[in-house]
């Protein structure tokens, strides 16, 4: 498979600016693989097709507030700074991005909130964009990590043109996020409602949590033509007993077995033991999935409508089957589905 079979002409109304009214009332386009069928529902519906002791896999990573907005020392221009990754907590340094990035040096200083309340000093530039930056602040780490939080904002995606607004801040996080460090949210998990899930559970579905910090390298755009020499940035990955337990127990059983979204999918590929079940783990991952490609551990997947040549794309088409994917965007461009993270599902089955 080359970069070009990604290519497709999506319409730029169809980028979601804002999430559908309720989480679960979002469009759902079903894919069945075997019947190699397509139905429209509404994202409630997901349930009619589980029954007891299966089990959704998702993916609990909680968004921090990741983009802060600082000035330059003596000009005083305004920067954006992305929080990537803290590199050390005791020294307050940090992997982050600037926008602007060439008005951005080795010894720069920046200064963040109304009364420049937090300050941080450029002490590498690591890429083009990327630079490592030491926070300047004398308080404990807790107050330093509130502080970050306060000056921060909800990290929404570029192609969202509009100012984030406070009903974001809940919106762009999953109900069941608890382990903070992703830079983005694991979109596909947007869609479940409080309602839902407690529903889900009462018919008998087990859920296996396991953690994806989301890193911004998941957006990266492929530049190569040839997908084999793309590189991934790596996320952090975490997948405990209980999580290995109840899948390996539906794997067992032959039940279905769901991933919540491109990231739960690469975290449990990440972790397959050599006789097939998913093991305990804790460390990096950068995996890219691309077609054609080998499941081990789930049969059934929930996803956004992803952009272009992207690599979520890519692990769709090779989860669903590049031909069967292909047609069902097409179909979802003729019937007006949202695309990206706050958009329409697909449930593949």
């Amino acid at each position: 498979m080359k970069l070009s079979h990604f290519h497709f002409d999506l319409p730029e109304e169809l980028l979601a600016e804002y999430p559908s009214e309720n989480r679960d009332e979002s469009r759902l386009m079903v894919l069945d693989r075997a019947k190699q069928t397509i139905e429209h529902k509404q994202f409630k519906d997901v349930i009619d097709y589980f029954d007891e002791d299966d089990v959704m896999i998702l993916n609990n990573t909680k968004v921090f507030p990741a983009r802060l907005f600082g000035n330059k020392e003596k000009t005083g221009a305004r920067i954006e700074v992305f929080l990537l990754r803290e590199l050390n907590a005791e020294q307050r340094l940090w992997d982050v991005l600037v926008d602007p990035a060439r008005k951005i040096r080795i010894g720069n200083k920046l200064y963040f909130g109304d009364d420049d309340m937090l300050v941080a000093e450029v002490i590498d530039n690591t890429t083009s964009r990327g630079r490592t930056l030491r926070f300047l602040y004398d308080g404990s780490y807790h107050e330093f990590r509130k502080k970050l939080t306060q000056l921060g904002e909800t990290p929404l995606p570029k192609y969202i043109k509009r100012e984030v607004e406070p009903s974001d801040e809940e919106r762009y996080q999953t109900i069941f996020a608890k382990n903070e460090g992703a830079v983005a949210a694991p979109t596909a998990g947007l869609h479940f409602s409080k309602h839902l899930l407690k529903r889900l559970e009462i018919k008998g579905i087990n859920f296996a949590e396991v953690t994806l910090h989301v890193g911004l390298g998941t957006f990266n755009p492929v530049e190569v033509e040839d997908l084999s020499k793309h590189k991934m940035d790596s996320e952090e990955i975490f997948i405990n007993r209980f999580a290995t337990a109840s899948i390996n127990t539906a794997l067992k059983n032959k039940k279905r077995i769901c991933a919540v979204g491109t990231t739960a999918m690469r975290t449990v590929e990440s972790a397959v033991s050599s006789s097939g079940t998913l093991n305990e783990y804790e460390g990096w991952t950068n995996k890219f999935i691309f077609p054609p490609y080998e499941f081990s551990i789930a049969n059934c997947m929930i996803t956004n409508f992803h952009t272009p040549k992207s690599t979520l794309l890519m692990m769709a088409s090779a989860f669903g089957g590049h031909d069967f994917i292909k047609k069902a965007y097409q179909e979802a461009i003729k019937e007006g589905y949202k695309f990206y993270s706050y958009g329409d599902a697909m449930l593949i089955i």
